[in-house]
């Protein structure tokens, strides 16, 4: 069963954060999950973004050594294959995240982020939906993409 992974399944597996365990778990026991180019993107931007803040707050984010270890792990596992990176036909993800979106934004309030994600789920043939986002479960839910790894309370927010 081919599986798609969004930003923060991946954040999840590169960070000591809720669901750590439960990415890494998922990893051990499957197939190597797909990602594409929006989600590489958006994943290197976020932890980019994260060591900028700490910078700015040592509360926040994390120091630029932990984040440029991250980057260097998540490049290396894409180099070994424990990520795959799918193509990405930005034209496809487009048209199907415009049908997501005037199917199920107006009711349920989603994002334009969520919609690619799992519109690039759907273009690329997954049947499953790595994600502890309650909005993008749901979305894919309703898609018929099967949802993984469990959450323990999937009234969760952002």
């Amino acid at each position: 069963m081919s599986a798609f992974a969004d930003p923060g399944f991946l954040f999840a597996l590169y960070r000591r954060q809720p669901g750590n365990d439960r990415a890494v778990e998922w990893l051990e026991r499957n197939r190597p999950p797909m990602v594409n180019a929006l989600v590489v993107f958006e994943f290197t931007q976020a932890v980019r973004f994260e060591i900028f803040r700490h910078s700015r707050d040592h509360n926040a984010g994390f120091p630029e050594i932990t984040g440029l270890s991250i980057l260097a792990q998540f490049e290396e596992h894409i180099a070994r294959g424990v990520l795959g990176v799918g193509e990405s036909d930005a034209a496809r993800i487009l048209a199907e995240a415009t049908r997501l979106s005037e199917a199920h934004t107006i009711r349920e309030g989603t994002r334009a982020f969520d919609l690619l994600h799992v519109a690039s789920a759907l273009v690329s043939g997954a049947r499953e939906f790595l994600s502890f986002d309650a909005v993008q479960r749901t979305l894919a839910e309703a898609e018929g993409l099967i949802l993984a790894p469990p959450v323990q309370d999937e009234s969760g927010t952002r």
